[in-house]
Formats: structure tokens, sequence, C-alpha cells
């Protein structure tokens, strides 16, 4: 039986974050929402997913498309976290049955024929599978407190615990595989662990008695920088210095991370290196942030922050949420974003005034105005940053991208909402 993770009309709550990448390759501790649920069930994934993302991102031959209509299947909801018991349930479950969590299909047992009558450009209809298969009691076992990643607000709040459970499953605690230089200052030792290649230089302190700290292979920590546990820092990364890095922040692979950063999740592939304030923020892959950049993370009323999500708005149900911006956006220095500001994919912020709350993808500009980033330009600028970190961009990664430029038309349309 093969295991499938996937998406369904639910991807357009975390836009801007999953344009070019379906949900499950999200971060949420140290690890991708995909990486726990292949530790879980000890299976390597198939993925059923938007159409474009077989075509021009995932491996071709893991997507669904690529299954005998004969194969039995164990389809699994990409943006769930599963606690244990729901791990167990997942093992045991039987042929037609399904997990559910109020309207939320959790994972279904089929044969890959029944489920490819389901399937669209969008990827999974699970409304029409709940509706006609899974009317039954006997044909379906709910979990009301299923932990769902809904918005991209959900990932920020569950990050430092999802930290300590991935450090607690993978990590080798008090393990120093790196080098830490003499004047290094380590509270809480026997929660940290620094892995191969990583160094840290001196004056930097690492406390991590409020929670674990975990520098993965090849990273930096220069002197005199600041990190407070639960943190990770991943592959590659860089952490400049003097910075001061607070708790519950995930950083993902070769990231350039300066300044003041509290609760954040880095996708990677990005950089906030300079001074200036990242509060509950989701940063995707491939951002720069420039010289002095801050957002608010808090309104001055202290009041529950509304979101324009997709330019509707959205109750978060919250008072802590900072910036959530899309793949590929840039903002120039000294650039400041109100509470809970979202800025689309393939962006680029300057001029004086705060941003609007919402700035739609591929757009060029600021507060005195917005233009729309040309389409071309913008691919252009993509291969540029990306050859800086040797990464090739090819003609399928512009065609990805030209189909992230199509679906974000008609998302910001209303088309698909």
């Amino acid at each position: 039986m093969k295991t499938v993770l996937f998406e369904d009309h639910h991807y357009l709550n975390l836009l801007p974050l999953v344009y070019f990448r379906p949900v499950w390759e999200l971060r949420c501790g140290a690890r991708t929402l995909q990486e726990k649920i292949e530790a879980q069930l000890q299976k390597r994934c198939y993925f059923l997913a938007r159409k474009y993302l077989c075509d021009f991102y995932l491996e071709n031959s893991r997507c669904f498309d690529a299954l005998p209509a004969g194969e039995e299947v164990l389809l699994v909801n990409g943006r769930w976290l599963a606690g244990g018991e729901e791990t167990g349930a997942l093992k045991r479950l039987e042929q037609g049955a399904a997990l559910l969590s109020g309207a939320n299909l959790l994972a279904w047992r089929a044969g890959a024929g029944a489920v490819k009558r389901f399937v669209s450009e969008e990827g999974l209809d699970t409304r029409a599978i709940v509706e006609t298969h899974l009317n039954s009691p006997e044909s379906r076992r709910e979990f009301s407190n299923a932990r769902l990643i809904e918005y991209p607000w959900d990932a920020i709040s569950r990050n430092g615990e999802e930290i300590a459970r991935d450090y607690r499953e993978l990590a080798e605690p008090g393990k120093i595989a790196g080098a830490v230089w003499e004047g290094v200052h380590v509270l809480g030792r026997e929660n940290v662990t620094v892995e191969t290649g990583a160094v840290i230089k001196p004056g930097a302190v690492i406390d991590a008695e409020n929670g674990p700290v975990w520098i993965d292979e090849g990273a930096l920590v220069m002197p005199n920088a600041v990190l407070e546990g639960p943190l990770y820092v991943g592959k590659q990364s860089r952490i400049k210095i003097g910075a001061k890095i607070y708790e519950n922040t995930s950083i993902g692979p070769v990231c350039k991370i300066g300044g003041e950063v509290e609760e954040c999740i880095v996708q990677g592939y990005s950089n906030k290196q300079h001074d200036g304030f990242l509060g509950h923020a989701y940063l995707g892959a491939w951002v720069n942030l420039g010289a002095d950049t801050n957002n608010s993370d808090l309104k001055n009323n202290y009041g529950v922050i509304q979101v324009l999500l997709n330019g509707k708005p959205v109750n978060t149900g919250k008072r802590f949420v900072g910036l959530m911006m899309g793949d590929h956006s840039k903002c120039a220095i000294n650039t400041m974003f109100n509470t809970g500001t979202v800025v689309g994919a393939s962006c680029n912020i300057f001029g004086a005034g705060m941003p609007p709350k919402f700035v739609p993808s591929f757009s060029w500009g600021g507060a005195e105005g917005m233009a729309v980033f040309d389409f071309d330009k913008a691919a252009a600028l993509a291969e540029i940053v990306s050859a800086r970190r040797n990464v090739p961009f090819t003609e399928r990664d512009r065609a990805h991208f030209r189909a992230v430029w199509d679906l974000a038309k008609r998302v910001e349309a209303g088309s698909l909402l």
C-alpha cells in the first residue's frame, strides 16, 4: 500500500506561502510537515497536489498519477500534525475507512482508481469524498482536536512545541560535533546540539534553559550573537554578529539572519541580515529584507488581529501576528510593515510609509502606489538570485514561475475563493 500526501482547496488559506510549494513542504519546528509524516509512518510518500506542482516542481515519478488504478493507497492530509494516537489509527485504517476532523478529511484508505474520480487541477476534492463516500458511522472516525495547519499563523503559534518535539525525536542532546570556540557561553548544555561542521564564534550566548537549541550541519553563529531556545538553525545558515534570536524560531537552510527575531519561521534560502525587528512572522524562500526592516506584531490597542488573506478579511483570533511574505519577495531599507501584513510572491517593496496590509503577488511599489511587476523581469531576477546560491534556474523553473503568476492572478481576482 502506497502512502499519498494530498492537498485540497484549503491550500488557498496558506497562500502566499504555498504558491511555489505544496502545503506539506511548510516548515513547523525543525522539519517540514512532509518530513514529520514520513518519519511517523516510516514511509516514503507519494504526492497528490495541484497539477502545476506535479508538472513543474515535484518529482514526477512520485506523483499520484504515476500509480496504477489497482493500487491501494492511504491518503494523508499534508497539513496534519498527527499525534501518537492518530498515527496509530492511521496505521490500522481499514479499506474504505477514513479519519476526519469536522469537515476536514485527515486520511482515507481506498483504491487509486476510486481516488482518481476526485482529483482536479486544484488537488483532491475532499468535500465530494466526504459527501459521497463517508456517510455511514462505520466508515469514519473523528479526531475533533486534530492539529491542522489551517492558516500561516497556526504554524507560527505551534512552532515552539514542534521544535521541542523534533529535537526529542531526532537530535542527540548535548552533542557538540562542531567547533565551539573558547568564550562561547552555553546555558542548559544538556539541551544544546551542535552538528558536524557548525561553528560558534567567541562571545556568542546559547541559552537552552527554556527549550532546546539545535544548530545544524555547517551553520555559523558569529561573535556576540544571542540565541534562545526553543530554536532551530538550519544547515549552512549564518547568524550574523550581535544578532538577538529569541524563542520559538525556526530558520531553514542557507539563510542569513541578523538583528532581532522572535517567534518566526524562515523557510530557507532567505536573508534578514541586518538590524531591525521581525516577530511572529513567516518568510518564504528566496526572500530578502533590506537593512532596518521592521514589522509590527502587536496592535497599539492590544486587540485581536485581522489579516487580509488573498485580499479578504480573516479574524486570526490572536494578539500577535507579524509579517507573512511569499517566495522571491524583497523589500528596501527602512521598510516598515504593519501588524499582520501579507505580502504575496515575487513582490518588490520600497518607498516611504507603510505599504498596504495586503500586497498582491507580482507587485512593485509601496505606500504611494503599486504597479504590476512584469513577469519576464520577475523571472530574470529569480534567476540572478538563484545563481548567487549556485542553484540553477531551469526552463522547468521558469514554467513553474509562470504557473504561479497565472494562479496568483486568478486567486486575487476572486475566481477561486
